[in-house]
């Protein structure tokens, strides 16, 4: 039996043990990154490079922002 304690800690880090329990099951953590290679029209690369000269973002987290939304 789990003492109210332990009961606390597992409420308050749940999101942790959860991604902790899937590290163990596919190595991989959620926040980590890959390099892939994509292809993109130019028309997509040049609205691209307008927004990270905007925003001050690196490409690849204005990508990875707008994949999280959809």
């Amino acid at each position: 039996m789990q003492s109210s304690k332990s009961k606390k800690i597992l409420r308050k880090y749940k999101k942790i043990f959860e991604i902790l329990e899937n590290y163990d099951k596919t190595g991989t953590l959620p926040f980590q990154r890959k390099r892939i290679d994509i292809t993109l029209s130019i028309e997509a690369i040049e609205k691209l490079k307008k927004l990270k000269e905007k925003t001050g973002k690196p490409i690849s987290h204005i990508i990875g922002e707008q994949i999280q939304r959809s």
